[in-house]
């Protein structure tokens, strides 16, 4: 759209990026996907290194092209979810990026750690629901009713 900024509509999927560590969470997030029909592509990382990784590299440049979010957890092996949104603050086609913290941590100073990054919400796993129902009402309300970010323009 030629770097306006744009609802999402129906028909437009939405990229979401979800990194965690924890192989059961991540399966529940993917069948509450396909269980909803939500217009959505979901890739995974395993930790906030792999993800930093692909994020800078074409991956990272291809994904601001198109409407996407990324649901982060926080304690992960490897680089948790704070160093990689510090990281990803400094980056210019990624500090934009809509992050969600999505995490088990109920602590005062995770949540301040993730506002202080500029999280666009702070998801306590536990607060979510039996299969995490409340996450698939809260990205379908989410995805239709902002504008994301401009997509980023490919060099010239």
């Amino acid at each position: 759209m030629d770097g306006e900024m744009a609802a999402t509509t129906v028909e437009q999927q939405v990229q979401i990026i979800l990194i965690d560590d924890d192989e059961v969470d991540v399966e529940a997030v993917a069948r509450l996907l396909r269980k909803h029909v939500l217009p959505y592509n979901l890739v995974t990382f395993s930790n906030g290194s792999d993800a930093k990784n692909a994020l800078a590299g074409a991956f990272g440049q291809a994904l601001t092209r198109q409407p996407y979010l990324i649901l982060l957890d926080l304690n992960m092996p490897r680089m948790n979810g704070i160093e990689l949104l510090d990281w990803m603050r400094t980056q210019p086609h990624l500090c934009r990026s809509i992050v969600f913290a999505f995490t088990t941590s109920e602590a005062q100073q995770d949540c301040k750690a993730a506002y202080d990054r500029q999280v666009a919400g702070y998801l306590v796993k536990s607060h979510l629901g039996s299969g995490y129902a409340a996450l698939a009402r809260m990205l379908d309300t989410y995805t239709q009713n902002i504008l994301f970010p401009p997509a980023l323009m490919a060099a010239n």
